[in-house]
């Protein structure tokens, strides 16, 4: 059986005593206005390595024996968990490896190289670095630090869950970001409490969703492809150890667009005033997408906060663009004086914030009467959209958007 119980948990939280601080529950004013109900955001993104994983890998490795803590371990990942099990390493004195796959963030992998690891590029995905750090187990004696199957992972990501509980015994929905599993199976299991009937909905990137397809086949099904920039829950194949808890306690596993993604990224970095990453933001999404769907008060897990800067500025402009809020287009106008005057005239009438303009009069695809120009607008939301392309079009103006 490796569905974990209440003992399993408290052993965990009591080997992570000294070694993760408990997380901020945040209130969330505009989050409880769309549900009409209580919701906080439970602060992973804030726990040390900028991600729940530190405490899964931590409570793995320190019940390693002498012997198996002389081998050292490996791991497999992009760049979260390989974060938590470098500086779980460090902290217990083993040599540590990593697979990661080419593409990780870079800040990811600096950090993870700050604690002490080797890192090792392969493939593409968290599948093939798997793949890869079974390898070097078998060949080295390494041990291999599992991102999620494993009980002793699911049980240190479970102390999340105890938190929460602790932190609001009110709570009725727990929302949590869903790759592998452990997280979700950690904190499912975290909080079946006699009497209190509390619903747990993982959310998973649809580009990524290895859940629904597995839990309707009853088995852990492995995906053919993904493609998502969440990719601290990009995992195509869940682990079995977490399934079984998701099949027996997770109420709903939902999946949430790329737009509704960056989306919820956008909305956390100025409503909240936090950093996640994509998948960080996942449960956010959920709610952004179907805020009646969850009863109060409901707590929703920030998974992560590790997002590369420039990931982050393009998230953002893509968030924008999905909220109405950032336009590009390109607009043909006359080739005559005062033609270009016009159409920013028109647009400051609007009270478009015009970021950028490129002019550009040479193509072959223009008419020697036309000038082509590109604009990068910024937007009040989803009406102000409608209210400028209507204007261009009443106003004449041919343009495609970019």
């Amino acid at each position: 059986m490796s569905v974990i119980d209440a003992k399993d948990i408290a052993r965990a939280a009591d080997l992570l005593h000294d070694v993760v601080a408990p997380t901020p529950l945040e209130y969330s004013r505009w989050l409880s206005e769309l549900v009409g109900g209580d919701v906080f955001l439970k602060c992973e993104n804030l726990q040390r390595t900028g991600s729940f994983k530190l405490r899964g890998a931590y409570v793995r490795m320190a019940r390693l024996t002498k012997a198996e803590r002389r081998r050292g371990v490996v791991a497999a990942s992009a760049g979260n968990h390989a974060q938590g099990v470098a500086l779980a390493a460090q902290l217990l004195g083993i040599k540590s490896t990593v697979f990661m796959p080419h593409g990780a963030p870079i800040p990811k992998e600096k950090a993870t190289r700050a604690y002490g690891a080797e890192i090792r590029f392969v493939g593409t995905s968290i599948d093939e670095c798997l793949r890869a750090a079974r390898e070097f187990e078998a060949e080295t004696g390494a041990v291999l630090i599992h991102p999620f199957d494993h009980p002793d992972i699911v049980a240190g990501q479970a102390t999340t869950g105890l938190e929460i509980v602790e932190q609001c015994p009110q709570v009725r929905t727990v929302v949590v970001p869903t790759g592998g599993g452990g997280l979700v199976a950690g904190i499912a299991s975290a909080m079946q409490r006699d009497g209190v009937p509390i619903e747990v909905i993982g959310v998973q990137a649809a580009g990524a969703a290895a859940y629904p397809a597995s839990l309707e086949a009853g088995e852990p099904v492995q995906l053919d492809h993904m493609a998502t920039m969440a990719d601290g829950i990009a995992v195509g194949l869940p682990g079995k150890v977490p399934f079984e808890t998701v099949q027996r306690y997770v109420g709903e596993m939902r999946t949430v667009g790329e737009d509704s993604l960056s989306k919820a990224l956008l909305m956390v970095l100025e409503r909240a005033k936090l950093v996640v990453e994509p998948a960080g933001a996942a449960a956010v999404a959920a709610l952004l997408d179907e805020p009646t769907r969850f009863k109060p008060p409901v707590v929703v897990v920030l998974s992560g906060g590790n997002i590369d800067p420039l990931l982050l500025m393009r998230v953002i402009r893509h968030g924008m663009a999905a909220a109405g809020r950032y336009l590009s287009l390109r607009v043909r106008i006359p080739d005559t004086p005062g033609g270009l005057a016009r159409l920013l005239t028109q647009l400051a009438d609007l009270d478009v914030n015009i970021i950028e303009v490129l002019h550009e009069r040479i193509s072959e695809t223009l008419h020697l009467d036309e000038v082509e120009v590109a604009l990068q607008l910024e937007l009040r939301g989803e009406d102000h959209r409608g209210r400028v392309l209507s204007t261009l079009t009443s106003n004449d103006y041919t343009y495609t958007l970019n």
